[in-house]
């Protein structure tokens, strides 16, 4: 067996011990996905000068401990956690500020893979938000070296929502972080001019910009409107990909973005486009997809994730160098 097969078999074998929660897949299969390996005396390409990170929704009920393992054994650079409850359909509780020893546990976790927490998600801004209410979370996402936190609004009140997002600045600062505003299209905020508007009028100096794949598409933003974008806002994305056809109900939209998102390269997104508009930050790989997970588990789903990602900045070399 080539050294490569032998490293596939060994994350794959190391991993279900650690995560318990991968199925058996083939080594042709995985190999299929993750791309064709090298021939005998060639040289492997550099594949990436970008950074990754795992998103917390690509392996959705994920506990915090077990996700860092899975990421570092997959070999992400990051691992970006939800320790703000949710409270979506579904969805454990892991606010690791209210739980001790889950908190243990992922520091033990982090110290044991060397990752680093990139960003913890979602400060979200809604009707009758106060955001003092996330303070705990954001100490905890501080304390386990997080730099950036994930925002997006849901109310229609412009005046309160810009309210909330200078005081979540304001309170975010002193942690080191940032506060980097999503837009969903689904959400109130949907698109990049939009969240351009309240970083401008927000004059705060910790905030970002956050373009997700899926929601940049959705939203039919045009690639023009990046250069919009002052380069420091940018301090992370999401990638995915997804199908060219865009739903037409906001039900659907939203199940596609939280169960059904695709292998970077494996849709019709314009993920070239996007990301040579953009610097050389970090790719924060967001790429949910239910029945693989229930097919594969959160392992293998997590690896192929990764090598699909590297693959496309491997054939697309300035999305690398931007």
């Amino acid at each position: 067996m080539s050294s490569s097969g032998m490293r596939r078999r060994e994350f794959l074998r190391t991993a279900s011990i650690l995560a318990g929660t991968a199925t058996a897949v083939t080594l042709g299969e995985a190999i299929g996905i993750a791309g064709d390996q090298p021939s005998p005396g060639r040289a492997v390409p550099r594949t990436s000068a970008r950074q990754f990170s795992l998103a917390y929704l690509t392996t959705f009920g994920c506990p915090p401990p077990e996700m860092t393992y899975i990421a570092g054994r997959a070999g992400y650079d990051f691992v970006s956690l939800r320790p703000i409850y949710m409270g979506l359909p579904g969805e454990p509780n892991f606010d690791l500020s209210a739980n001790p020893q889950m908190l243990r546990q992922t520091k033990t976790a982090l110290a044991s893979t060397g990752l680093r927490v990139h960003d913890v998600e979602l400060a979200r801004v809604a009707d009758g938000t106060d955001p003092k209410k996330y303070l705990p979370e954001l100490e905890v996402g501080a304390e386990l070296g997080a730099k950036h936190v994930i925002s997006s609004i849901w109310t229609n009140d412009r005046v309160f929502a810009a309210e909330c997002f200078d005081q979540l600045c304001d309170i975010a600062k002193p942690l080191g972080l940032t506060i980097n505003l999503e837009f969903v299209t689904f959400a109130s905020l949907k698109t990049l001019r939009e969240a351009v508007d309240v970083l401008k009028a927000s004059r705060r100096t910790n905030v970002g910009v956050l373009v997700d794949m899926l929601h940049f598409s959705r939203s039919r933003v045009p690639l023009a409107d990046l250069a919009s974008v002052p380069p420091g806002w940018f301090n992370f994305v999401h990638l995915c990909d997804a199908t060219a056809t865009i739903p037409t109900t906001t039900e659907e939209l939203t199940r596609q973005a939280r169960e059904e998102r695709l292998y970077p390269g494996e849709g019709a997104i314009d993920l070239a486009g996007i990301l040579q508009r953009i610097p050389n930050v970090p790719c924060s790989i967001e790429a949910p997809h239910a029945a693989r997970v229930k097919e594969m588990g959160f392992t293998e789903h997590a690896f192929r994730c990764l090598q699909a990602a590297k693959k496309f900045v491997a054939a697309h070399p300035a999305t690398a160098t931007a």
